[in-house]
């Protein structure tokens, strides 16, 4: 079982650290589950300490660099779960329906090892503005058609509960919109590593030119320099949970 991630994951861990003010949303809408499965588990990020959590992930580089401790974890596919009937109290998926084959199987079998409901972690395709568009406009197209649109969700798990996740401006999960505040991070490579989109993009050192420009003569600061005192933002993350 080869995935994108077994290409690009390779030191994923130490960039994607779970950032504690998000994990404490998942940790509230996962309320009074006491079992949980992890799909699409990654690296083990988000996985509540206080929780009885088993995960599954499709990647073998990922699994591998899962910490000593960690939840028992299976190799394995959303749209195909080894596990029976009403198994978990409740099921999760952190930043990950956007990678699955096939959302109406990956979500029905969610349902059907979960008891109690379903937290989601994604990211909304018509949300806010985010300004690293404006120099990957790219960005647009490639995650727009992956990207489930909220009404994508509700259609497919009837009500549903929408909170917005506002990424602090100093995130520790290293995913696309972590460093809205911190535009030079765009410019690592071990950072840009760590987010997927970017591995879908030709000449990526060469497009990020203009951003390493306007950084260096201050042109980012007087275009987007009213976020510079702000504590988080609001770039279209949002926590999806489902009663069941």
């Amino acid at each position: 079982m080869t995935t994108l991630y077994d290409e690009i994951g390779i030191g994923y861990a130490g960039r994607r650290q779970p950032d504690p003010r998000i994990a404490n949303h998942i940790r509230r809408a996962l309320g009074d589950a006491r079992t949980v499965l992890n799909v699409g588990a990654g690296t083990g990020s988000y996985e509540p300490a206080d929780l009885a959590v088993t995960a599954l992930e499709p990647s073998m580089e990922m699994i591998r660099q899962r910490p000593t401790g960690s939840a028992e974890v299976y190799q394995g596919t959303a749209e195909s779960l080894p596990f029976e009937d009403n198994s978990f109290d409740a099921a999760m998926a952190i930043l990950t329906i956007h990678h699955w084959s096939d959302l109406e199987a990956g979500l029905g079998e969610m349902r059907r090892v979960a008891r109690d409901r379903l937290v989601i972690l994604s990211f909304d395709p018509h949300g806010p503005y985010f300004w690293l568009k404006d120099y990957l406009p790219e960005i647009v197209d490639l995650d727009q058609p992956i990207m489930p649109p909220l009404s994508e969700l509700k259609r497919l798990l009837g009500d549903i509960i929408i909170e917005t996740v506002a990424v602090p401006h100093d995130c520790s999960d290293g995913f696309l919109g972590a460093y809205w505040r911190r535009p030079h991070v765009y410019l690592d490579p071990e950072a840009r590593a760590a987010i997927s989109t970017f591995s879908k993009i030709d000449n990526v050192e060469t497009r990020l030119i203009a951003l390493e420009s306007d950084i260096v003569t201050d042109v980012w600061d007087e275009k987007y320099g009213q976020i510079a005192e702000l504590e988080d933002l609001d770039i279209g993350y949002r926590l999806v949970t489902a009663e069941l």
